[in-house]
């Protein structure tokens, strides 16, 4: 069973094709992020990175890269499939703050 075909099944996805297009717009979401991150440390950090810059960075990129993920799946025709992505991950998130 080739790469393409597990992440298929495992996503639970229709064709081969649809697993590619969720593939390249976790790409294109990986590639704005990193774009977006030298943007940030240019603006807010005009030299080094601090730790406290660090800090506010990654709490900063989370949501911004589930919109992204969001946006590029819209754009690939994929939203179903990363709106149902996002839920998953939001549950998992909220999950660990729930009193037992």
């Amino acid at each position: 069973m080739s790469f393409i075909e597990r992440l298929k099944s495992r996503w639970k996805l229709e064709s081969v094709t649809q697993a590619v297009l969720v593939m390249i717009a976790f790409a294109f979401t990986g590639t704005s992020v990193l774009g977006l991150k030298w943007v940030f440390a240019r603006f807010v950090y005009a030299g080094s990175w601090p730790w406290w810059g660090i800090a506010v960075y990654i709490l900063c990129i989370v949501p911004v890269y589930n919109i992204l993920l969001l946006f590029w799946g819209f754009v690939f025709g994929q939203h179903r499939f990363f709106i149902a992505y996002e839920k998953r991950f939001l549950n998992r998130i909220v999950g660990r703050f729930k009193k037992k």
